[in-house]
């Protein structure tokens, strides 16, 4: 007797379904509300102004009340505005002459300046890469800058005068001659400081000397230059005040050397003021420049 035949089946081959791709989430950065980042920006403000108002407030309340009492011989703020009330209110007129507002004198000022400085500028940085570089150039030159920056500015005054037989290139030279030793000196000490494995690079590479002053001597420098730069707008401002007490004509300092002959002591008291603010104005101007520069590793 025959068996069966054993009828084998396969087992059913189940395929999994394909997988799908799962989808992409992409998480997008949470922005600061505007009214946050604004109020950030407004306690970041407060809290460099608000401390300078507060002690000017009490610096013009002590003089207010110092000076209010019988017998002192300067004004209160509250008669200096009394009294410069027409030259705060209205700097343009010009009457003609040395009749004019304070703008045209600070004007004035500020140009001489502006020539001073360039001279100096272009100058101090030259030499002083001069002396940086060379040993024997420091040798020869820095004696001689060392003894004639310590001579004060009006002491140059009237050898200018003897030498321009003007007011104006007189107060020009004396801003120049003011101003150009701190700009040859800290550029010297930048330039001798620069690091001898940007002078290997340099002589690896084969950059001929321009480049090198260029692209190694004066990004190496720069910090040490706008130092210097921050020093000479500041003896700049100073020395042409004073020199133009001296030479006359329309000009800051002749402004505040006539009203003390004139016995307007709120006048000069305004002045000064103003002095004072366009000084301040300068030098942030030069630090600015010079962060941008040397990307904020220049002196603040």
């Amino acid at each position: 007797m025959s068996m069966p035949a054993m009828k084998t089946e396969m087992p059913a081959v189940v395929t999994p379904p394909a997988a799908t791709a799962a989808p992409v989430v992409t998480m997008t950065p949470k922005r600061a509300p505007r009214a946050a980042a604004y109020a950030r920006m407004a306690k970041e403000t407060a809290a460099r102004v608000v401390p300078p108002l507060i002690v000017v407030a009490l610096l013009l309340v002590v003089w207010e009340l110092i000076c209010r009492r019988a017998g002192s011989s300067l004004p209160p703020p509250s008669k200096v505005f009394k009294d410069t009330r027409e030259l705060i209110l209205d700097p343009f007129f010009d009457h003609g002459g040395i009749d004019k507002g304070l703008f045209w004198h600070l004007s004035a000022s500020l140009q001489r300046v502006a020539y001073g400085f360039s001279l100096a500028a272009v100058a101090g940085i030259a030499l002083g890469t001069l002396v940086g570089q060379s040993v024997w150039a420091m040798r020869g030159l820095d004696p001689l800058f060392q003894v004639l920056r310590t001579i004060p500015p009006l002491a140059w005054l009237p050898l200018s005068l003897a030498a321009f037989r003007d007011g104006q290139p007189s107060a020009i030279f004396v801003i120049f001659i003011t101003s150009v030793w701190p700009i040859i000196i800290n550029t010297a000490v930048g330039i001798r400081n620069i690091p001898q494995d940007y002078r290997n690079v340099a002589a690896v590479v084969q950059l001929n000397p321009l480049e090198f002053f260029t692209k190694i001597m004066i990004p190496a420098a720069a910090p040490y230059m706008f130092t210097g730069l921050r020093i000479g707008i500041g003896l700049s401002w100073l020395a042409i005040v004073a020199a133009e007490m001296l030479i006359g004509g329309v000009g800051i300092g002749f402004f505040i050397w006539d009203a003390w002959n004139s016995s307007h002591i709120s006048e000069i008291i305004l002045a000064l003021f103003y002095v004072g603010i366009i000084g301040f104005v300068l030098d942030r101007l030069i630090a600015g420049l010079g962060k941008v520069v040397t990307r904020g590793t220049a002196a603040n």
